[in-house]
């Protein structure tokens, strides 16, 4: 019948005929414009065929259909609105023609069925899933709505304050759920799917199953919105401004519950069309895109490593302990070497508080636990570390401790073992110099907490072996953490970057900026929390020892003009949220509520060091914050630190909480325009070598490039 690259049509026995996905070349299915050409292509033979009496739709991989080609996202949302309109257009229609089909439909459901994959089984009149399978309609999460008939047909066969719920989190939904909300008309084993599948479809042909009634319940206006409205309700005061696309998917379900068919889905194109276009979708497929980036790279040097079966860390506190939890939670058995017995009872006391609260949140029993447990041995001695693939070294941040222990566990492992830092700002070839065997060592830094943070640096120092960079990656990719690789300078990639953010900082409370308007200015502006709250929960005293290693490393561009305030803190014991008192204070009120409020003697220290009150407008604020942080990204990328804008970006998103929503510092420039961004940057050129264009900044502005 057809027989295409991605999509291909089998007769079966009894007029039944087979729509199999298989996209060519590719591990998984995925709607991009050769399958869509083609599945029209299909659909058109099925209208034009006479003996075909039902239709089964199914995958050849272990996905039904993953989703949209994102890759195709960018130059698809960067097409004129009319143009955007019309493509969107061709696929309601399309889908419409399989739902309008002279005979019932089916989709065999296995594995992933998202965004494009779950509307088209929308459009099926029936759908029985795998056990295994997950469904739903995930676009939210790149700032758009689902675009293909979802928001119209999935609020209707449903609940529609689920299906609102759904759409309005992205979240895929297990089988058992879809069943249980009639998105499913059958969950069965996957041995069972397809003869499942048959089975219903030919109740179906043979008038035992109404397929008409399924298309009209799609198709029929909402007569009660009741449970919208409730929703609607619920969500108003949880959304987010900076994340437009919950709101309107909330507004424009409002809007088509009771307009005919044809007119909600016009409704839910025109809106597709106009959040395509934002800035905010741009950001976040740039996100989505630049993460398939990181993994590809990951995986590339994942393919080249020798898998590690064993590590150790040295260090049992806060870091070290982190790292064991992680490696034994992901697999990988773990040596936990300390010095001190009671150090190392509060790395498995820390670990085993994380696994009760998996517990509590029903991820994982009592036997899981004790197998991640089992897989951490505590050790005060080396004597297993011969047969360790990795050691991770997680002692205090110094120097010369740094460069004995390491020194001292070089000569406990085999010859080819790696050693890896974990130092946030230490140069890996200062440290390099403590060991014989320099090419089996780089760095390893991860980000407090381990457990939730999704970053690592992998710092590459001169002598660094490309085998040991490949096996620090693939053990950081075992540890479902994400790897970028990072050349050696000091605070590598992601605390150079943020450390001209604070010296930025400090030079608007030397200008008599209070630090709680700062904090709510950039807090606005989409950070996680602001540079004094942030400086609190890094902590004063690492704040101050890392400042002082920044100005060490770039003395011409980030020594201070003027006193540096968190020494000032620092000198009158302000350690941030470990004391309690930083630029906040922390405690407990007498009704056993946290607070945290401007500490007096904070604000009176900064007070005292004020050189001039200037007046300032919150745009002001947020330029002087973001533009050395912007410059130094730039730099960073210059000077190959990483290799590409993407590896800058997503080392601040997922090691700072840079606002996804922007995209990251070299994309919020390609936002603004580089033109904009050299004119704001140079009305601030009085504020000293931070805010002077870089020369390759200067190179793209004046070619006309972005940086993506």
């Amino acid at each position: 019948m057809f027989n295409g690259q991605a999509v291909s049509l089998k007769p079966l026995e009894d007029g039944l005929v087979e729509l199999v996905l298989d996209l060519q070349g590719e591990a998984v299915n995925k709607l991009n414009t050769l399958t869509m050409a083609e599945l029209d292509a299909a659909v058109t033979e099925l209208e034009q065929a006479e003996t075909v009496r039902g239709l089964l739709i199914s995958s050849a991989k272990d996905a039904f259909v993953v989703g949209a080609d994102i890759t195709e996202f960018q130059q698809m949302f960067s097409l004129p609105e009319a143009q955007l309109e019309q493509l969107i257009s061709r696929s309601h229609a399309l889908y419409s023609r399989i739902e309008s089909l002279p005979f019932p439909t089916l989709s065999a459901v296995n594995g992933m069925a998202l965004g494009g994959g779950c509307e088209l089984a929308l459009s099926t009149d029936f759908r029985v899933l795998d056990k295994t399978a997950r469904i739903g309609l995930p676009e939210v999460t790149l700032g758009i709505c689902p675009g293909w008939g979802g928001t119209v047909r999935l609020s209707r066969l449903i609940d529609a304050g689920t299906a609102l719920q759904w759409m309005m989190t992205g979240k895929p939904q297990k089988a058992a759920v879809a069943l249980a909300t009639g998105l499913a008309d059958q969950v069965v084993d996957s041995a069972e799917l397809r003869s499942a599948a048959l089975e219903l479809l030919q109740q179906a042909v043979q008038g035992k199953q109404d397929y008409r009634a399924k298309r009209a319940q799609k198709q029929n206006a909402l007569e009660d919105t009741t449970a919208l409205e409730a929703v609607a309700e619920q969500a108003g005061c949880k959304l987010d401004p900076n994340y437009p696309a919950p709101g309107t998917i909330l507004e424009l379900v409002r809007r088509h519950a009771k307009l005919p068919f044809e007119q909600a889905l016009a409704a839910e194109v025109d809106t597709f069309v106009k959040l395509a276009s934002s800035d905010v979708v741009k950001s976040l497929v740039g996100l989505f895109l630049n993460d398939q980036l990181l993994k590809k790279k990951a995986r590339g040097l994942g393919k080249q490593a020798t898998p590690v079966t064993k590590s150790a860390v040295l260090g049992a506190g806060i870091m070290g302990g982190g790292v064991a939890f992680q490696s034994a939670s992901t697999g990988t058995p773990i040596l936990m070497k300390d010095i001190r017995d009671e150090a190392l009872e509060l790395g498995i006391k820390t670990a085993s508080g994380l696994l009760n609260k998996q517990i509590e949140k029903g991820r994982l029993d009592e036997a899981g636990k004790q197998a991640v447990l089992a897989g951490i041995t505590p050790t005060l001695d080396y004597d297993a570390f011969g047969g360790v693939d990795i050691v991770v070294e997680a002692v205090v941040e110094n120097p010369a401790v740094k460069a004995a222990v390491l020194a001292d566990v070089e000569q406990k492992v085999a010859d080819n073992t790696v050693l890896a830092s974990n130092t946030s700002t230490i140069s890996i070839d200062q440290l390099a110099k403590s060991v014989s065997r320099p090419e089996n060592f780089c760095g390893m830094h991860f980000f407090n907490p381990v457990h939730l943070m999704p970053l690592v640096e992998v710092i590459r120092g001169s002598q660094t072996s490309d085998a040991t960079i490949a096996r620090t990656v693939a053990y950081a990719t075992a540890m479902g953490k994400t790897p970028i690789v990072v050349n050696d300078c000091p605070g590598f990639l992601v605390n150079r970057i943020l450390f001209p953010y604070f010296n930025a900082f400090n030079r608007l409370l030397l200008d008599g900026v209070e630090f709680e308007r700062i904090d709510r200015v950039m807090e606005a502006f989409g950070w996680p929390m602001g540079p004094a709250y942030l400086a609190d929960v890094v902590g004063i005293d690492t704040l101050v020892h890392a400042d002082h290693v920044m100005q060490e490393g770039f003395p011409q561009r980030m020594g201070h003009d003027g006193e540096v305030i968190a020494e000032a803190l620092l000198g009158a014991d302000h350690l941030g949220q470990k004391n309690g008192k930083g630029f906040y204070e922390y405690g407990v009120d007498e009704n056993g509520r946290r607070f945290k409020k401007a500490h007096e003697t904070a604000q009176q220290l900064i007070s005292n060091r004020v050189k001039v009150d200037v007046e300032m407008s919150d745009q002001e604020i947020i330029d002087r914050m973001m533009i050395p942080l912007c410059l130094e990204a730039a730099l960073c990328l210059e000077e190959g630190i990483v290799e590409s804008p993407a590896e800058v970006d997503m080392g601040l998103i997922l090691g700072l909480g840079f606002p996804r929503f922007r995209g990251g510092a070299l994309r919020y420039i390609d936002t603004l325009g580089l033109q904009e961004f050299a004119d704001r940057a140079e009305s601030h050129q009085s504020q000293g070598p931070l805010y002077q264009l870089t020369p390759g900044f200067r190179a793209r502005l004046a070619e006309g490039r972005t940086y993506y």
